[in-house]
């Protein structure tokens, strides 16, 4: 199974305030519309800001996701959050999280130790 959750403070950049310099809107819809994967995706202004969550379950890895990540770096360097991905057919993750994280234009991709190793912090082992 491929897991993911994620969400974004989308920012035009870290120095942005109330939004100046302009958001690429319509390349971040388009962006997102194109890789958010087939879950659950919600790209709203909260407050005067723009966030973006999502997440999803499926059978296959999906690198959408990931790949939104980097291409909302590209449009809004000053964005800023975290994707955490969870393939179980990854044979060097396969019980753990991978976690991804966007500041300043950059997406870095790191261990997880807060939900990993799922085996055991989050689920029991299989008896065979």
């Amino acid at each position: 199974m491929f897991e993911y959750h994620g969400w974004v403070h989308v920012l035009s950049t870290p120095e942005a305030i109330d939004p100046e310099p302009p958001l690429p809107l319509t390349e971040i819809r388009d962006a997102v519309e194109k890789l958010a994967g087939t879950g659950l995706v919600d790209l709203r202004a909260i407050n005067g800001e723009l966030h973006l969550h999502l997440g999803g379950y499926a059978d296959e890895a999906d690198h959408r996701p990931a790949e939104l990540m980097r291409e909302i770096g590209r449009l809004a360097p000053g964005s800023y959050g975290l994707l955490y991905i969870h393939d179980d057919e990854d044979t060097k993750n396969d019980n753990s999280f991978q976690v991804y994280r966007l500041a300043r234009g950059w997406v870095t991709e790191h261990a997880d130790w807060l939900l990993s190793p799922i085996v055991p912090a989050l689920e029991d082992a299989w008896d065979e």
